[in-house]
């Protein structure tokens, strides 16, 4: 017989065929009792094993970018892509065999990327799902590599954007960044999907909304301030020839791109550390992404926790107590 196939006689006198997994305690699969069709079952098996075993990080990797990373939404294929290389480097020069990577390598590659502590946990929750999808593709049976191996520890960030801060920093701003600055503040939503809104997420006097990471509905009643923003935002747009049916445009009038708001963004903050040095140590740490937590924040101190959690999309209100409330509860003295 092969090697790896054994057979063995039972009490009736039949003989059953059997492949030998190895293992402690051992493990044989069972090809049944008809000789030559157990050879023809043991040569299939083998060959998958061989296949498996020469199969690379690599290789499952670009099926991943091919198959898996075209589906998600943009910002996230442009994450997941950035994090690839560094996955690629470590794992992929000299290509890893699949069948060899094992939780200490997962613990190595945090160590070689300890310098970027949130891209290496990042990265470890993508080897992650590559590799479960290795498990679905059927190019290993091996358990996830990444279980019980702990990710960089990592501080929240616990910046606040105060009423005055924001005001400062709105203030040296272009109309189209301001216009920004206060659709991202009053609807308390990611960049991306503020710069993906159009009129045509206008209904029935409400601002409807499909979150790209999460694709969280939401429906954001159009009124006081945010309603006081859509009317300036549309005469705005009324002075360009050629009107766009996005919210947020550029100085030209045509749809505002992720490159151009940062742009914005970055003079608005040099223009006001130049005018307030006093504030240039908070201006400086001032992120557009923190007027998502500014929304949460200033939402949870109106009206609650669960109506921020409502706001930012979030179906558990841990996640927004987590991420995003910053500025702690508040509380009555004792006396």
């Amino acid at each position: 017989m092969p090697p790896g196939m054994r057979s063995r006689k039972q009490r009736s006198g039949k003989i059953y065929y059997y492949l030998d997994l190895g293992g402690k305690p051992r493990h044989e699969l069972p090809l049944g009792c008809d000789y030559i069709a157990a050879l023809g079952q043991y040569s299939t098996l083998m060959k998958e094993r061989i296949v498996n075993a020469l199969c690379t990080f690599v290789d499952v990797a670009q099926r991943y970018i091919a198959e898996e990373i075209p589906c998600k939404a943009r910002s996230t294929q442009e994450t997941n892509s950035s994090d690839m290389r560094y996955l690629l480097k470590f794992f992929g020069d000299p290509p890893a065999p699949l069948d060899q990577i094992r939780p200490l390598h997962i613990n190595q590659f945090l160590d070689w990327m300890k310098d970027k502590p949130t891209t290496a946990n990042r990265c470890k929750r993508l080897f992650s799902h590559i590799w479960n999808k290795a498990r679905a593709w059927g190019y290993t049976d091996l358990p996830n590599p990444t279980a019980g191996i702990r990710g960089h520890a990592l501080d929240k960030r616990e910046v606040y954007i105060d009423d005055e801060l924001n005001a400062i920093v709105r203030a040296h701003g272009s109309p189209t960044l301001q216009d920004a600055m206060d659709l991202l503040y009053f609807c308390g939503q990611r960049p991306g999907d503020a710069m993906r809104l159009t009129e045509h997420n206008i209904v029935s006097g409400e601002l409807v909304i499909r979150q790209s990471k999460t694709k969280a509905a939401l429906r954001i009643q159009i009124a006081g301030e945010l309603d006081t923003l859509l009317r300036r935002i549309r005469e705005r747009k009324a002075k360009f020839k050629i009107v766009s049916t996005y919210l947020l445009v550029n100085e030209r009038g045509t749809r505002l791109t992720k490159g151009a708001l940062r742009h914005h963004f970055n003079r608005a903050r040099a223009a006001a550390k130049a005018a307030r040095p006093d504030l240039a140590e908070r201006i400086e740490k001032f992120w557009l992404y923190d007027l998502r937590a500014k929304a949460a924040d200033d939402v949870a101190d109106m009206k609650g926790e669960q109506a921020a959690a409502d706001l930012l999309g979030h179906t558990d209100v841990r996640t927004t107590k987590r991420h995003y409330l910053r500025r702690g509860k508040r509380v009555a003295p004792a006396r």
